[in-house]
């Protein structure tokens, strides 16, 4: 008796420090505010013409409303087992987010991974953001934002190469990436690296669809800086008329290379950011060739609120006709640790066939400027 009452102790105990290396956590943010814009359209397209004004509930007026579930796993020596899966929702519908494929939507469309963390750094494989958003992200003072951020205006790229906002495969750059493989290093000094690799798995071309990136930070006494490089074959292969027209065949043509250089600096509860950025389509250039520059300002009044700008310029090489200017304000007041309101207000011109956005998911028709204004709550679970 005294053995079995033994060994269920031994059992308990083990499987009670067993449960205490690994945890798993159920997480997430709803985003919603009401959004007004002087003008719209109905979606991306070169032609789409301009609807008038609209009000509307909206999601994601700071970043969209997710959702997910991470877990780790302590197997010693410094070593965790990671898995993290995460995907957006539409709070005012409830609709997943979209996937690569256009038209179509999924539940972790933006992390599905595993991966291993340690004294080496990280390893993530699987779907999921990739490095440049994050060093977008960290040098610009609206830290990239769904509303007038450097986020809008690389998407503002992105629709001007033909991009037509009905799945997340752009053209230039990536916001996500599927089949990854991701490693981020330690920091040394400050700086850190980051480099991905996303093989295509096409069969008969090893390129064909194959993406790759590296990324060069550095975050110390205030500054941030960011240098980026991000490569892509057989980018976006869907027609605009897709599933009416039929998908490019994956051959490994490199038609999707993006750079980017950003500084911010905050000292004082100020903070000012620089950026610039080329998109291209190295193998037709003359169809893809964008520069992107940006500037911002910021003030942290106290831990609870921020008052942000950023102006944001988009040029199309290949016609000085086709231009466009963005500026946006925002102020952000933390009513508790996990929930915060916000407004926001921003002006975009756009010349020629531009067609830069002011909030992601809310299309402008091309030649249109626009004003839109935004207030909402943003909630963390």
């Amino acid at each position: 008796m005294k053995t079995k009452l033994s060994s269920a102790a031994a059992l308990a105990i083990f499987a009670t420090a067993a449960h205490a290396q690994s945890s798993v956590t159920l997480y997430g943010v709803i985003d919603t505010g009401f959004l007004y814009q002087r003008t719209s359209a109905a979606t991306f397209q070169p032609h789409a013409p301009n609807l008038g004004h609209v009000y509307q509930l909206k999601d994601g007026g700071i970043y969209a409303s997710f959702w997910g579930i991470k877990g780790s796993e302590d197997i010693g020596g410094g070593y965790k087992v990671n898995f993290k899966l995460q995907g957006v929702f539409n709070s005012t519908n409830g609709k997943f987010g979209l996937s690569d494929t256009p038209g179509t939507t999924a539940i972790f469309n933006q992390f599905a991974t595993i991966g291993l963390s340690g004294p080496f750094g990280t390893f993530d494989a699987g779907r999921q953001i990739i490095p440049m958003i994050y060093a977008m992200a960290e040098t610009d003072v609206r830290g990239a934002q769904y509303f007038g951020s450097i986020l809008t205006a690389w998407l503002g790229v992105n629709q001007a190469a033909g991009w037509p906002g009905t799945s997340t495969n752009a053209p230039i750059g990536a916001l996500y990436d599927s089949n990854a493989l991701v490693y981020n290093s330690p920091k040394f000094y400050g700086a850190s690296l980051a480099l991905e690799y996303a093989p295509g798995g096409v069969a008969g071309h090893f390129q064909g669809g194959t993406r790759e990136s590296a990324v060069l930070k550095y975050s110390n006494y205030g500054l941030n800086l960011s240098a980026v490089y991000y490569n892509g074959h057989d980018t976006n292969p869907f027609p605009l008329t897709y599933p009416a027209a039929p998908a490019v065949p994956a051959t490994g043509l490199a038609n999707n290379r993006f750079y980017y250089f950003g500084a911010m600096y905050t000292i004082s509860g100020f903070s000012i950011s620089a950026s610039y950025g080329v998109g291209k389509n190295p193998a037709h250039t003359n169809t893809a060739d964008f520069e992107m520059a940006s500037g911002g300002l910021g003030y942290q009044f106290n831990p609870r609120f921020k008052i942000t700008s950023g102006y944001y310029y988009l040029k199309d090489k290949n016609n000085s006709s086709n231009h466009s200017s963005e500026v946006a304000v925002g102020a952000e007041y933390n009513l508790s640790q996990r929930t915060k309101t916000y407004a926001q207000v921003g002006y975009v011109s756009n010349k020629g066939t531009m067609n830069q956005t002011i909030i992601y998911g809310a299309p402008v028709a091309p030649g249109q400027s626009t004003t839109a204004a935004m207030v909402g709550i943003r909630h963390i679970f």
